[in-house]
């Protein structure tokens, strides 16, 4: 069993060899014997404490192994991975952002790296008569029929709030948006003065805490709700109802976080605990929600007003659906939030394994809106790994008007993927409260990278519609993507997802699409809460 202390007893010995060599050879070998001295302590440690058995099994050694555990990330980010392998965006991924937000040369030489013929690998088909579009500043008119329309980029900041990101980095992208002519939508967290310091678009966020319009026992407040909308920056409203990363899960900041400049944001007291609860409070049904949202226009003096959602239970997405038949209050936008998208932390199940991802839960809601023949009236926006203009074009052909992203717009922040988001840790001082680190993120240089980086990728996005002889990001469809299915076989996603006709869901349930011939029918404008027949499901299922 000795062999488990080599190394705890080669650091005694060098030790001992380092003292007796010091007295009879030379002093400068006391800095051997301090070294391995300290080691040796350390061994001395590990063997007496009882909280680790790897380390009183392994004294000394289990710290090597311990380092080597806390690098393999970035062993593996720069050493190992392959340039297209996501985990969870690949290098190449974002050497393209990193690229276009410095300006830099983004041609690739030699070919492509990815593989043509293995399975899922898309394409836009191109056309023998390209056309010429001589702008790329492509917009979508958001809320037609209120009274304060907005005209939104295709291509957007998603929502990230202050506390999550530092205020350097809420300065620059606020600063990037407005140098761009985007918007920037605040996260949960409201607008902090940081949002406010250069007077870019914002889409104010309200979740489930009604940070920025709360009263002190966390309602919803009207009052101080309209005085925020009435910001002239605040061009849209947007409702948060869940998001990609942690669907149906709440937060809490602790109260040690809350600092003043926070607390001010929110409208939550110093230092105490801030709690995100799970669900809202100011509704409780698809009809209540539909409510709320017409009462925030009225409050906000008919700004586009809409909502944010992670489509989970089919039955309670289907009842919002109905509810908007039946009250005819409708939002002017939805924005379908995917559960491949990313947060400073979430536990690990619902980061993994909760959530239908951005490409099946837009389909389901354009399907749905195209069915009870309302899409024409309602804007959809959708996100979820969205960094490149062929991602955009795909978004768009699958039933999207536009685009939102997190993470791309943190990379042309400078973001390097250290994945630290959750220890106020960040090396690039954009998702850390510490001082030390975001006060060196240069809110100048950085905003000019995200003005680029939106630049470039819309600049991109009129090239990839030129070659396919288009005219506009809304002439996208699916017959022009292609995915290959197998090795022999491939199909537009005309022909992969099945497309419902306006007003279809008015007049039956189609048959060839399971969730709704399952689901449609015993959907409720009236609850959320599950059909009787899930119910009878679950009940016989617990017998």
């Amino acid at each position: 069993m000795t062999y488990r202390y080599t190394a705890w007893f080669a650091c005694i010995a060098l030790a001992i060899a380092g003292i007796v060599l010091a007295f009879t050879w030379s002093s400068g070998w006391w800095w051997l014997a301090v070294v391995a001295g300290a080691l040796s302590l350390l061994g001395l440690a590990d063997v007496m404490q009882r909280t680790s058995t790897l380390r009183q099994l392994y004294p000394v050694l289990a710290h090597f192994r311990y380092g080597l555990e806390s690098v393999g990330p970035e062993i593996r980010q720069y050493f190992i991975e392959r340039d297209t392998e996501e985990v969870p965006f690949s290098r190449e991924q974002r050497a393209l952002v990193y690229q276009r937000a410095k300006r830099e040369q983004d041609t690739v030489p030699f070919g492509t790296i990815h593989d043509v013929y293995g399975k899922d690998y898309e394409w836009i088909n191109h056309s023998l008569v390209p056309t010429h579009l001589a702008d790329h500043d492509f917009r979508i008119r958001m809320g037609e029929e209120s009274s304060a329309p907005y005209e939104a980029s295709v291509f957007n900041i998603s929502a990230m709030s202050f506390g999550s990101l530092s205020a350097n980095a809420i300065r620059a992208l606020n600063l990037g948006a407005k140098r761009g002519g985007f918007h920037h939508d605040t996260g949960e967290g409201s607008i902090s003065s940081y949002h406010r310091e250069h007077g870019g678009d914002l889409v104010w966020e309200i979740g489930s805490g009604y940070f920025g319009c709360r009263d002190d026992q966390g309602r919803f407040d009207p009052a101080r709700f309209a005085d925020n909308a009435a910001d002239p920056q605040v061009k849209m409203i947007e409702i948060k109802l869940s998001q990609g990363a942690k669907p149906g899960h709440g937060g809490m900041l602790p109260g040690a976080k809350v600092t003043p400049e926070i607390a001010l944001a929110r409208g939550v007291p110093v230092g105490v605990d801030c709690i995100s609860p799970a669900q809202h409070s100011a509704f409780g049904s698809p009809i209540g929600l539909l409510e709320f949202v017409a009462g925030l226009r009225q409050l906000a003096g008919g700004k586009p007003v809409g909502f944010k959602l992670a489509i989970g239970h089919p039955w309670e997405w289907f009842g919002v659906a109905k509810a908007m038949r039946q009250t005819g209050i409708l939002p002017d936008f939805i924005v379908v939030d995917g559960a491949e998208g990313g947060t400073g932390a979430s536990p690990v199940e619902f980061m993994n394994h909760i959530g239908v991802p951005m490409n099946e839960a837009l389909m389901l809601v354009h399907n749905t809106l195209v069915g009870v023949d309302l899409r024409d009236r309602i804007r959809v926006g959708a996100a979820g790994k969205i960094t490149s203009a062929f991602d955009i074009a795909r978004t768009l052909a699958l039933g999207a008007d536009f685009c939102n992203a997190g993470r791309a717009f943190m990379f042309a922040l400078g973001c390097i993927q250290a994945r630290s988001c959750h220890n106020d840790l960040c090396p690039t001082g954009i998702a850390t409260q510490d001082p030390r680190r975001w006060t060196h993120l240069d809110v100048e240089a950085k905003a000019d990278r995200v003005a680029n980086y939106h630049f470039n990728t819309l600049h991109a996005l009129r090239e990839l519609l030129c070659a396919a002889g288009l005219s506009s990001p809304a002439e996208l469809g699916p017959e022009h993507i292609v995915r290959r299915v197998s090795e022999m076989h491939v199909s537009s996603l005309a022909s992969i997802y099945h497309f419902l006709q306006p007003g279809e869901l008015l007049s039956g349930v189609p048959e060839r699409h399971a969730v709704f011939k399952n689901f449609w029918e015993m959907a409720r404008a009236e609850t959320f809460a599950p059909p009787p027949r899930v119910l009878e499901m679950r009940a016989s299922k617990s017998h």
